[in-house]
């Protein structure tokens, strides 16, 4: 019971419905930042590899393997010398150039291992072919250019191994995008659970501002600011210690970036911007939906 000598109403306020710091939220805290740290990484790994499989995609466009078989009496390296010939004579065509012995043994050492050739094993006679990344010749030009020259050869354009970069592409960003919405659906699903224990424990004086004529509306508003400004902050300690991790990795891999299959550039770190943004309109949105479910509202 309060003293009416010492009471002073001028110093009187009333316990806000949302305190400005509230104890049990560090966790909360914690969760979020990490939902969005691993939700940064993944999007850092899925740049690089995108942008891996798009090199790599632009090399074997770039490029043609032409295998020779001799014929009329030459030896491999004349009718790869020939070949090489007939095809840098085609539009679209920058460099052709037949790969000697010791080229062509390099290629299969990571198969049969270092030294471990026979001198009298049969190795295709190769034409290394070098396309304008412009105006590539097509594979039935450089087919036609061949035969009109009488050669015995077989062209790879590479189509099939461009197919499958694409497609690992295709999956990097396909898995990236997933593994993000995935995040922020953790991310709506804890905000949700919070705003109901939330709501519980404050049950009595939403009850009372519902007396004073306060609309749900009011009520979801002050949950949806609440739990949005703490979303905010969590996306943005989780987006920082991932591009601090990101630029460690990219310092130590020097000029390939993170490894050379993963090319990680500076300007990838500016991926992690929109980051406190979404996570604070993705607890926006799950707060004000389950405070007026709760509230037994329309949303």
């Amino acid at each position: 019971m309060v003293d009416a000598e010492t009471f002073d109403a001028a110093d009187w306020r009333p316990a806000p419905l949302l305190p400005a710091r509230d104890g049990r939220e560090k966790s909360l805290v914690l969760v979020v930042a990490v939902l969005s740290f691993l939700a940064c990484l993944t999007v850092f790994v899925g740049v690089a590899a995108d942008r891996a499989a798009g090199g790599w995609g632009r090399e074997l466009k770039a490029s043609a393997t032409v295998q020779v078989r001799p014929s009329h009496g030459e030896t491999p390296a004349e009718s790869a010398a020939r070949a090489a010939e007939a095809l840098a004579a085609v539009p679209g065509v920058r460099e052709a150039r037949g790969l000697d012995k010791a080229e062509a043994e390099k290629l299969v050492e990571p198969w049969l291992g270092e030294g471990a050739l026979p001198d009298d094993l049969p190795l295709p006679r190769l034409v290394a072919v070098e396309l304008d990344p412009a105006a590539p010749a097509t594979s039935e030009a450089l087919t036609q250019a061949l035969a009109s020259a009488g050669v015995d050869a077989s062209l790879d354009d590479h189509s099939r191994w461009l197919k499958e970069v694409e497609r690992a592409g295709v999956v990097a960003r396909t898995v990236a995008i997933l593994a993000c919405a995935l995040t922020a659906a953790c991310c709506a699903a804890v905000i949700a659970f919070a705003t109901r224990q939330g709501l519980a424990a404050r049950r009595e004086v939403v009850e009372v501002l519902h007396l004073t004529g306060a609309e749900d509306s009011f009520v979801a508003s002050l949950f949806q600011r609440r739990f949005a400004g703490l979303a905010f902050r969590s996306g943005l300690y989780g987006a920082l210690a991932a591009a601090l991790l990101a630029a460690a990795a990219r310092l130590l891999g020097g000029e390939e970036g993170i490894t050379p299959a993963l090319p990680f550039a500076w300007i990838d770190l500016a991926a992690v911007l929109p980051c406190p943004l979404l996570a604070a309109l993705t607890a926006a949105v799950s707060a004000r939906r389950t405070a007026m479910s709760i509230l037994g509202a329309e949303v």
